[in-house]
C-alpha cells in the first residue's frame, strides 16, 4: 500500500463514510489536532519515565486513535442501520473513569496544589505540559465542531479529563525526578 494517494492534491479529503470536505474543515482540524496530541504524547513516552506511566500513555494513544476516528466520521455515518457503531470501538464512560482513577492515584503522592505553577521540571514533564495544551486545543476545536455538527459527549469528556491527566502527569514526573514546582504569584 502506498503512503501517497494524490486524492488530496486539490485541498479536499474524504471523511469516514465517503463524505468529501475541504482540508480546512473543522472536522479535519479536530481530528488533526488529536493526531498532533498523539504524536506529542510519543515525545513523553520516548523520555525516561516510569513504566506505569508509559503503559497508561500507550492506552491513551490507542484511545486517541478511536477519538480521531470518531471525529472523522459524520454522526449520520457513525451507526449502522441496526444501531451498532461502524467503528471497531468508541469511547465509553469507563475510559473516562480510567483517567480519573489514574489521576487520583498520582495525586495521592503529590503535594496539594495551592497556586498556579509554571510549566517545567525536566524534559518529560515539560513535554507533558505541552501535551496538555495541545489537548485543550483539541477540546476547544471539538467544542466548536459540536456547535455546528453532532458529536458524542464522551469525546468532549475524554479530552477534558485527558488534559487534567496530562497536567497531573507533568507534576508527577517532575516530582519523581526531584524538581521543585515554581509557583506563579500574581504580585511578582
Amino acid at each position: 500500500m502506498k503512503v501517497y494517494t494524490k486524492t488530496g492534491d486539490k485541498g479536499s479529503t474524504s471523511l469516514y463514510g465517503g463524505v468529501k470536505v475541504s482540508k480546512n474543515h473543522i472536522r479535519i482540524d479536530a481530528y488533526g489536532t488529536v493526531d498532533e496530541l498523539n504524536s506529542a504524547i510519543g515525545l513523553v513516552r520516548s523520555s525516561d519515565i516510569n513504566n506505569i506511566y508509559d503503559e497508561q500513555l500507550i492506552q491513551i494513544q490507542k484511545n486517541l486513535f478511536h477519538v480521531g476516528a470518531e471525529l472523522a466520521t459524520p454522526t449520520e455515518k457513525l451507526y449502522l442501520a441496526n444501531g451498532k457503531s461502524r467503528l471497531p470501538k468508541i469511547l465509553q464512560e469507563i475510559d473516562i473513569l480510567q483517567l480519573e482513577n489514574w489521576i487520583d492515584k498520582m495525586e495521592e503522592e503529590l503535594p496539594p496544589l495551592t497556586h498556579f505553577i509554571l510549566p517545567g521540571g525536566n524534559l518529560a514533564s515539560s513535554h507533558a505540559h505541552l501535551c496538555r495544551c495541545i489537548c485543550r486545543r483539541a477540546e476547544r476545536i471539538s467544542v466548536s465542531l459540536k456547535e455546528v455538527e453532532e458529536i458524542r459527549e464522551e469525546v468532549l469528556k475524554y479530552l477534558n479529563r485527558l488534559s487534567d491527566y496530562l497536567f497531573v502527569l507533568a507534576r508527577k514526573i517532575a516530582y519523581d525526578a526531584g524538581h521543585e514546582e515554581i509557583k506563579w504569584l500574581p504580585n511578582e
